[in-house]
Formats: structure tokens, sequence, C-alpha cells
């Protein structure tokens, strides 16, 4: 069974950037498309980009268009969410998330993601 860590999260200003990080042990990353998600302070969580198992095809929710950007590293088995321009609106906990069972594609939905990680932290505030 996969296990999913994230880390990268922390306090930047606005305009910043930073890199989040997504490991996996217990299996080959490269059977599972990713996921990252986010929850921000009194809000549902929402999905914000995703990446196919061989890194062919990405998803970004609108408010990240090119600003993130999704990346993978099957060789070393982790996934990676890089964040620049960061805005206040972007300040929520993300979680790296993986999907198992889509052979193709991935998918902005909870329901399709199995493992999940325990999220890291991000902060955007002046």
């Amino acid at each position: 069974q996969v296990q999913i860590v994230e880390s990268g999260g922390s306090s930047v200003q606005p305009g910043g950037s930073l890199r989040l990080f997504c490991a996996a042990s217990g299996s080959k990353l490269e059977y599972y498309a990713i996921g990252w998600f986010r929850q921000a302070p009194g809000k549902e969580r929402e999905p914000v980009s995703c990446i196919t198992r061989r890194g062919g095809s990405t998803w970004y929710t609108e408010s990240v268009k090119g600003r993130f950007t999704i990346v993978r590293d099957n060789a070393k088995n982790a996934g990676f969410l890089l964040m620049d321009n960061l805005e206040p609106e972007d300040t929520a906990i993300y979680f790296c998330a993986v999907d198992s069972t889509s052979t193709v594609g991935c998918y902005n939905t909870e329901s399709h993601y199995d493992v999940w990680g325990q999220g890291t932290q991000v902060t955007v505030s002046s």
C-alpha cells in the first residue's frame, strides 16, 4: 500500500514562491495519477491540480493557472507543486493524493483518490 507525505509548506509574502513536495513510499508512484487539493480556513477542500501517471497531461483550477505548475519525477518517486506569484487567497492546507484506479487521465474530484497525505500548511500574508 502506497503512503504519501507532503512537505514544503511555509509562510511567505504575497508574490512569493513555494515548492510543495509529495513523497511516496511502499509502491512506485508511476502507478498513480497525482492530485493536489487545498482546504482554506472555513471552506471545503477544493481541487488545485492533477497530473497523469506519465506526466503527459495536467489540469489546473482556474485561479492558479499561469502561477502553479504540477510536475512529477517517477524515477525519484516524487511529485511537486511549484507555486509562484502567491496570493493571500492561496492560504490553505495543501494535500497530495494518488489515484490507483484511473489508467488514463487525471481527475479533479476527491472520490477518484484513494490515498492521501496529511497535508502541509501554506500561508501567504504580508
